[in-house]
């Protein structure tokens, strides 16, 4: 059997798992100014933005808890946290759209997964590894700065 042939089949056969298995996550697109679930709209994987602040961990939401700002389903773990996110979204929102700021800072939108976050100078940030999280809370200003000046011309890109 050719190598090529092999790798198809392998591609072919992960895709039908993935299609028959529907429990697995779905990608997140990152086309999007905020990240979400390219089939349901839900953002940052239904995990709760106000959860990171008050219990420090990443919380699952759920959909009695909803809201629908700016495109995108967010999820809550209760009303409370539903009324904060709603007052304040600039404070409780992934900062860059839920984007890994390592990465953009490097110029790439890839979406951040809500098990690596840090929260500096009280802002959310989702990274894409463990390992650009770790950099980027050893140096926030290194980072941001470049994020600066790279962000603005990123996010144009994205949505259209």
């Amino acid at each position: 059997m050719r190598p090529g042939i092999a790798l198809i089949g392998l591609v072919g056969l992960l895709a039908g798992i993935w299609i028959i298995c529907p429990g697995l996550p779905a990608a997140a697109t990152t086309t999007e100014r905020i990240v979400v679930n390219r089939f349901t709209g839900v953002a940052i994987e239904g995990f709760d933005p106000v959860a990171y602040f008050v219990v420090g961990k990443a919380v699952q939401g759920t959909a009695e808890f909803e809201a629908n700002l700016r495109g995108a389903v967010w999820r809550f773990r209760n009303e409370g946290n539903r009324a904060s996110f709603l007052a304040h979204p600039e404070i409780y929102g992934p900062q860059f759209g839920g984007y890994d700021p390592a990465d953009i800072a490097r110029g790439v939108t890839i979406a951040g997964n809500p098990h690596f976050f840090a929260i500096v100078a009280q802002r959310l940030y989702l990274f894409s590894r463990e390992a650009n999280r770790d950099a980027f809370v050893a140096d926030p200003e290194r980072f941001l700065y470049e994020v600066g000046k790279r962000w603005p011309t990123l996010q144009e890109q994205l949505g259209q």
